[in-house]
């Protein structure tokens, strides 16, 4: 599997509303924040945000700046909301920092700067992660990035890695279908492994389990980068974009979906609260009827009529709507 072992350990316990001791931090918040959650049911945060973080360039451009001041400044912002996050004790946070398109498709003057950027941020900021409880984790083909990049990285995710509050991950040199990729690859490889440990062919072993037995849902998504998340809740993607930039795409299946015009560069801790707010007041079905539908098909309370009947009842309906036709009067000339 090409995904890094830098994403950090793997979590056999993800459920992130276990009880702890932790004293709440809601007091910190600043007085506009704390009035917005004052309206939340803490009850209903969602485990996992995630968030395409989009508009650095335009920032730039609308102050008439160059590029690397916009992504200067969305570096800064992305810690206030981490530590709202972390405030509210959010349990997942997951940021789309750097895809493989960015690697691929922008100038390297570019990319070398934003490469600095990480460095500069991940340095910079690792006390004020621990001092905020929260732990650095990576998704993506980050082996792809620069060795000094990845040396860092991995001292981040090591000097965090006993914090419990909020995990921020961050999605570097990311793609979901090269995640998705990955995941089958490593699927099928461990399928051939055990085959090699049982003494027989790829083949047999899909015979005696059965493919459907192996090869599901289930074992692609113990596959994925965030094996050991929970699926987002909610995806916010600033800017006012209206695509998914190829970012969790299996993962995000049911979330809800919250964009924002705002750029990136003035996304804060507040506007964090607000698309929780809407995500509040949303009714998740996840493929189910609503609360108080009136379709309700248990049971025999509703008999099915026969397909002949209810298609002869509708051409009676149509046929008695129909006006008669006048039939035109010919005349010889």
């Amino acid at each position: 599997m090409l995904v890094s072992t830098l994403r950090g350990p793997l979590r056999p316990d993800i459920n992130p509303r276990k009880p702890t001791c932790r004293p709440s931090r809601i007091g910190e918040l600043s007085a506009e924040e704390s009035a917005l959650y004052a309206q939340l049911d803490p009850e209903r945060i969602p485990q996992h945000v995630a968030i395409i973080m989009d508009g650095n360039g335009r920032w730039a451009g609308k102050r008439a700046l160059k590029r690397f001041l916009g992504h200067q400044q969305g570096a800064e912002c992305v810690q206030f909301v981490v530590e709202t996050a972390s405030r509210i004790d959010l349990p997942w946070l997951t940021l789309y920092a750097f895809s493989i398109e960015n690697n691929l498709r922008r100038p390297k003057a570019e990319v070398s700067f934003l490469m600095k950027l990480l460095k500069s941020y991940l340095v910079g900021n690792v006390q004020r992660m621990n001092d905020n409880n929260v732990r650095m984790a990576y998704i993506g083909r980050t082996e792809g990035l620069p060795s000094e990049i990845q040396d860092t990285m991995k001292w981040a995710s090591e000097e965090t890695a006993r914090n419990t509050g909020t995990t921020l991950t961050l999605a570097l040199n990311y793609g979901s279908r090269s995640e998705i990729v990955d995941a089958t690859r490593s699927l099928v490889q461990s399928l051939i492994d055990e085959a090699h440990r049982r003494g027989c062919s790829l083949e047999d072993l899909l015979q005696v389990d059965g493919v459907d037995a192996r090869i599901d849902e289930a074992e692609i998504s113990s596959n994925l980068y965030t094996a050991h998340m929970p699926d987002p809740d909610l995806v916010i993607r600033t800017s006012g974009e209206q695509r998914i930039s190829n970012f969790l795409l299996w993962q995000i299946a049911y979330s809800e979906i919250f964009v924002t015009d705002r750029l990136w560069p003035d996304f804060r801790g507040i506007h964090l609260l607000e698309a929780i707010q809407n995500y509040q007041q949303r009714e998740r079905r996840f493929g189910g009827l609503g609360i108080g539908t009136d379709e309700q098909l248990e049971g025999n309370d509703i008999a099915l009529e026969p397909a002949e009947q209810v298609a002869a009842e509708i051409q009676d309906q149509l046929e008695g709507q129909l006006l008669p036709v006048a039939t035109p009067q010919l005349t010889r000339r």
